[in-house]
């Protein structure tokens, strides 16, 4: 690769996790199409580090995702399983059978016009059969296009979103899809609900030879491979195919960093209880199994947390989302997501996702909590040590995995980033002789800054800390979210509002080895110790003994004390 990017190869797992990384492969595309100018230096972050050049049959340059993502029957809508990057109309072969045929196809699922247009943009299907891919900023790709209209603005409306693959704008090599045909997506029947039925997939000969030679092909062309991002449903089976895609990449590729990001989607209701005792069980037995073969598991969520009792969503004050809505849910994980990622994807001097995962999980503690002020909230001309002053301590930040307020709680290690502000607010900017409002005026640099900000809410915390320039690319078909009072740069602004949509946001996020989660474990392992699962044999006739469940209810236990507090109280 180019630069000596460390590669990371993503596995996406699960429905949920396609809605998030749908999001998130969108909000990379749109960072890699940004407009700069001929003498801006390259961006801080190396898509390199996420993506492959490669060459269609017919020698076409290519950029896609290395990914490979996993879903079931019924998903993918309009999207084609191989994908429409490497189309050849010359595998249209002719048959070699002479006799009657029957042609039997598939209904189709709509497309959606708007979406459509902005594919446009990235290339286009010639007379000859072949896809004129566009060219790509950082120098990937042919030749730009002439010919290609500039797409339309287009924000998918909810009623219009109905899986992940309707929005993705991205295009994705032909070994990224893996569809799992023996499970539905749709209707009630033959639906991947169980941690066991999840595990058994990738204990199927075919199945478990099909995904590794997807890994081969992918790590196989990586020069300095840093590891493995796993985004996976943490709520249904995809939880037991997840652990069990961790387990084997542990075997197979010792000494990887592997991150595993457990997704949830909105709030529940109580009304099926069935569904919300297989959510706690699949809940907590990914959380441990996951824990045991990742370098660190974080569990991402928009609800207030994992147990059966339901708990209101989190709020942001400058975002306005349904917590129903996977599309809203998916795109606001996305964000924070594509943050905290951010010291192992930089150009210059990364943090290695094995470090970052070190300097999180010593002691045994294996799992991270998740926090982000999105936007970060910065008026124009106001200052960083002003924003970070007017912020305050921890309560300002919201938290992203189902654990409740951080209040009472100490942080042992943790891992901030701040990105998408000008250079020239970083520090501030008052004239000689003004008395300084905090020390954090007093600082030289924006790096300066924010160290001291993290310093002084948490003095005894091991923190490592990231400030960037490039903003978070919120253009469609990101949801608008946002309240009318944020400037297209997401800058918090007084008056009427502008009118101009937002497309792009400052955003603040942090991974926290938190005491937090010695409550949230605690009660998870409390929950299921009052559960007679004999009474939902159906979870135990798919896979996971009783032995296997009072196994992994010990090692919840045992994974909560690692987090008990010693001091460093959060306000």
């Amino acid at each position: 690769m180019a630069g000596g990017a460390r590669e990371v190869l993503t596995l996406q797992l699960g429905h949920f996790a396609g809605f998030v990384g749908a999001h998130w492969w969108n909000q990379q595309d749109a960072a890699l199409c940004a407009p700069t100018g001929a003498k801006e230096p390259p961006g801080e972050l190396c898509p390199d580090v996420l993506y492959r050049t490669g060459r269609t049959p017919h020698g076409q340059e290519t950029y896609t995702p290395r990914l490979i993502l996993m879903d079931l029957k019924g998903s993918l809508s309009s999207l084609k399983q191989e994908g429409g990057l490497y189309r050849d109309r010359q595998l249209d072969a002719a048959i070699a059978w002479q006799g009657k045929l029957t042609t039997h196809r598939e209904e189709l699922y709509p497309q959606i016009p708007g979406l459509q247009d902005l594919l446009s943009a990235e290339g286009v299907l010639s007379s000859d059969g072949i896809w004129r891919v566009k060219s790509i900023p950082s120098g990937k790709g042919p030749p730009p296009l002439t010919t290609a209209a500039a797409p339309k603005p287009f924000t998918p409306t909810e009623d219009s979103i109905r899986v992940w693959s309707d929005f993705l704008r991205v295009h994705l090599h032909p070994r990224s899809i893996c569809m799992i045909q023996k499970y539905n997506h749709d209707g009630e029947a033959g639906r991947l609900e169980a941690f066991g039925q999840g595990e058994s997939i990738l204990k199927e000969p075919r199945c478990l030879e099909d995904v590794e030679d997807r890994l081969h092909f992918y790590v196989e062309e990586c020069d300095h491979l840093q590891g493995f991002q796993i985004l996976c449903d943490l709520h249904n089976g995809f939880s037991g195919l997840g652990a069990k895609a961790a387990e084997l990449l542990r075997d197979e590729y010792s000494g990887r960093g592997i991150i595993t990001w457990g997704l949830l989607p909105g709030p529940y209701s109580r009304g099926d209880p069935l569904k919300n005792i297989y959510r706690l069980l699949n809940t907590a037995l990914g959380l441990v199994h996951m824990s045991a073969h990742s370098s660190l598991v974080c569990p991402l969520s928009l609800g207030g947390g994992l147990g059966l009792r339901p708990e209101p969503p989190v709020t942001f004050p400058h975002l306005h989302y349904d917590p129903a809505l996977p599309f809203h849910c998916g795109a606001i994980l996305a964000t924070a997501l594509d943050t905290v990622t951010a010291p192992y994807r930089l150009r210059s001097s990364p943090v290695f996702m094995a470090h970052l995962a070190d300097m999180l999980n010593f002691s045994g503690k294996k799992v991270a909590t998740a926090a982000a002020t999105i936007p970060f909230p910065l008026a124009p001309g106001q200052s960083l040590p002003d924003a970070l002053v007017q912020l305050g301590g921890a309560a300002a930040w919201t938290p992203l995995s189902a654990c409740g307020s951080p209040s009472g709680t100490c942080c042992f290690a943790q891992s901030v980033v701040l990105r998408g502000l000008d250079r020239a607010c970083h520090t501030s900017q008052l004239a000689p002789g003004t008395p300084l409002p905090s020390p954090l005026h007093a600082c030289a640099t924006g790096e300066d800054v924010l160290a001291q900000y993290l310093q002084q809410q948490q003095p005894t915390v091991r923190s490592s800390a990231h400030l960037l320039l490039a903003p978070c690319m919120v253009a469609p078909p990101y949801p608008q979210l946002f309240s009318p009072g944020l400037s297209q740069h997401g800058l918090v602004v007084d008056g009427p509002p502008s009118g101009a949509a937002v497309e792009s946001i400052p955003v603040l996020g942090a991974l926290c080895s938190s005491s937090s989660l010695n409550r949230t474990l605690g009660d998870l392992a409390r929950e299921l110790t009052k559960l007679d699962v004999r009474r939902w044999a159906s979870f135990l006739a798919a896979g996971v003994e009783q032995g296997d469940l009072d196994e992994a209810l010990q090692e919840l236990r045992s994974l909560a004390q690692c987090y008990r507090s010693g001091g460093g109280l959060v306000d």
